[in-house]
């Protein structure tokens, strides 16, 4: 199984599906029945009728809150006779319901019937969570993904138990949010006049135009999409740099007040927000809206890879921090995150932010989400603040997959199954109280070099399957044997229409002959990382 589970005893016999069966359960876990059976009924055939606890006999699968159990954490036994699952809250009953689809043959998977004995091996399997961030990051900014795509992306999140989707929905190369009240970012920023192809300073462009975003209906589709499946969904708007798209549509909220096209090229971007009290106005507007879309507690505003060259050259930028008494423009930037910060407290949420922040004053409440190594985790835990472990080297999906020439467009060092798999959130040298700022961890998939879902799954899995597994169970590993159990799940995916690496590596229409990437080696990327997190280190 995959996560693996905390405790699994395997017994004599099986459980049968059939004409028989019903589902069984109480009113707070009958949205979790009607999932099972909506996912057991195409490749079945089978009716699996969902009945009230007094109406069930024998031969059903039975689905009950235990007040003994953690929220996430369920007990899932299979007899001949029934199957008995017990959880702590929806949650926990949602992952007994994937534990238990894991033991079916994966045709169970397929969209229609499939002639097949479907029978459950007796078993007993008790789990929980390590962590309870366990998240990806999907950057539909650089690449758009429609919104079906988006969905499909969410099953698969929740098939391997991850359950925070972070969505960065803005960025230099293109705004993906309908904001009712700023049409433009939209109408304007959402769409480039085409994309760089390759990852090399003189790459060229493909003269393609890209765009696509969310209408507010379609987030109110996704996120409730998404809390079904117990997947908080955070988005972030990325400020104050990695912001062209936003300046293309409104050009007073650039340093320069110059017309700008949606950016076209990878990379950091000098084209920053300038910091007027109208430009935090118009972003205090729009998270607003972001806040009445997204329920969940945790909002990204951004905070990294912001150059600061504009703002030191700019007179009324230096006028402007020495009427706020700021020593330097690190300050100026944690000025404007902070008052965003407030701003989303007296709503009620906290701020999520990259460990960029860290240069300055963070914001009260502010999760760190630590990219550039652990650094990041360990300074942040340390100064007491909570974390979400993202390293680079470990988790970033975009990253090539081996030293193989093959590999699409070979970015950064190579980051191997095994790699993704030995990720531990909680970095080294932490005390116990320390420790506990880490909230979890999650991948992050980048897609600059992703114009297709197709791709994205070639990135994605199976490490994913990798990273999921890392944040779900303890703390010790055994590589051999997660590869034995990925073995087996491998055909779950394809039942699913995954396009995962291949082992072997790229399959001939997974490959990019002629696009150059940027590999680098990982001393070369360690010692560029180190100059990176210089002024953040404990």
């Amino acid at each position: 199984m995959l996560p693996q589970p905390a405790s699994v005893q395997w017994h004599d016999g099986a459980f049968t599906l059939d004409g028989t069966t019903t589902l069984v359960a109480d009113r707070a876990l009958a949205p979790t029945a009607h999932w099972l059976q909506e996912n057991l009924r195409p490749a079945t055939g089978l009716p699996l009728p969902v009945n009230a606890p007094a109406e069930h006999g024998d031969r059903a699968i039975v689905l009950r809150q235990s007040p003994d159990l953690a929220q996430e954490a369920y007990r899932l036994a299979v007899s001949p006779e029934r199957v008995l699952i017990e959880a702590g809250s929806r949650a926990g009953a949602f992952h007994a319901c994937q534990s238990l689809l894991q033991l079916l043959p994966p045709a169970i998977h397929r969209k229609a019937r499939v002639q097949a004995r479907w029978t459950l091996p007796a078993v007993t399997v008790e789990d929980a969570p390590r962590f309870a961030w366990r998240g990806v990051l999907l950057d539909v900014a650089r690449h758009f993904m429609p919104k079906q795509d988006l969905l499909r992306f969410v099953d698969l999140m929740a098939m391997h138990r991850l359950n925070v989707l972070h969505l960065h929905l803005t960025d230099d190369q293109g705004w993906r949010l309908e904001i009712a009240r700023y049409p433009r970012l939209t109408e304007t920023g959402s769409w480039r006049r085409e994309s760089q192809l390759g990852a090399g300073a003189d790459a060229p462009g493909n003269d393609r135009p890209h765009g696509g975003y969310y209408t507010q209906d379609d987030i109110r589709e996704i996120v409730g999409y998404a809390e079904a499946r117990h997947i908080t969904v955070v988005p972030e708007i990325d400020l104050p740099g990695h912001s062209q798209a936003a300046i293309a549509a409104y050009p007073h909220l650039g340093v320069h007040g110059n017309d700008l096209p949606v950016h076209t090229r990878w990379g950091v971007n000098p084209n920053i927000c300038n910091t007027e009290d109208s430009t935090l106005d118009f972003f205090r507007d729009v998270l607003d809206e972001v806040v009445d879309l997204f329920p969940g507690r945790f909002i990204g505003v951004g905070g990294d890879e912001c150059p600061k060259d504009q703002w030191r050259v700019d007179p009324r930028t230096q006028e402007l921090m020495r009427q706020r008494q700021l020593a330097d423009e690190n300050e100026l930037q944690a000025w404007f995150v902070g008052r965003l910060g407030a701003h989303l407290a007296a709503r009620g949420r906290r701020v999520l932010a990259w460990d960029d922040v860290l240069e300055g004053a963070v914001p009260d409440g502010a999760v760190i989400a630590s990219w550039r190594g652990m650094t990041g985790a360990r300074t942040a835990a340390r100064r007491g603040h909570d974390v979400v472990s993202c390293p680079d080297d470990q988790v970033y999906l975009d990253y090539r997959q081996s030293e193989l020439p093959e590999e699409p467009i070979p970015f950064a060092v190579p980051l191997t199954l095994e790699d993704a798999y030995r990720f531990d959130p909680v970095p080294d040298g932490l005390t116990g109280d320390e420790a506990r700022h880490i909230l979890g961890g999650q991948a992050n998939i980048w897609t600059e070099h992703m114009d297709s879902p197709r791709t994205v799954d070639y990135f994605a899995f199976p490490r994913l399957c990798a990273v999921a597994e890392a944040l779900w169970s303890g703390a010790q590993r055994d590589f051999e044997a997660f590869r034995v159990r990925l073995a087996e799940h491998l055909p779950r995916l394809e039942a699913l229409g995954v396009e995962y690496r291949r082992e072997s590596g790229p399959l001939p229409w997974q490959r990019r002959p002629g696009v150059a990437g940027k590999p680098a080696t990982r001393d070369d990327w360690a010692a560029f990382i180190d100059g990176q997190v210089a002024g953040i280190k404990s």
